[in-house]
C-alpha cells in the first residue's frame, strides 16, 4: 500500500527549476535544518573568526558538506533543470 502522502511533499527540498540544486525548503523539518545551519555559522563567524581564520574556513567548510549531505539525502534527486514543467 501507497504512503497516502504524494512524492513531491516527502521532499524536504525542491529541485530548482533551472539549473542543478535544491530551492528553499517546502517542509518544516527544511526551514529547522537552514535555521540551524544560519545559526550555527552566525556563532562560528562570531567566536571563530576573529581569532582563528584557519579554523573558521575548516568550519565552514564542514557545515556546508553536512548541509548539502542532507540535502542530497532529503531534497529531491539532483539533475539539470532548464525550465520544463515536470
Amino acid at each position: 500500500m501507497r504512503d497516502a502522502m504524494s512524492d513531491d511533499s516527502r521532499y524536504w527540498f525542491p529541485a530548482k527549476r533551472y539549473g542543478w540544486g535544491w530551492g528553499p525548503p517546502t517542509a518544516w523539518q527544511g526551514w529547522v535544518i537552514l535555521l540551524v545551519w544560519f545559526a550555527a555559522m552566525a556563532a562560528g563567524s562570531i567566536f571563530l573568526m576573529p581569532r582563528h581564520l584557519v579554523g573558521f574556513l575548516v568550519f565552514i567548510l564542514v557545515m556546508t558538506i553536512v548541509l548539502l549531505l542532507i540535502c542530497y539525502a532529503k531534497g529531491e534527486p539532483p539533475a539539470w533543470r532548464w525550465g520544463g514543467s515536470e
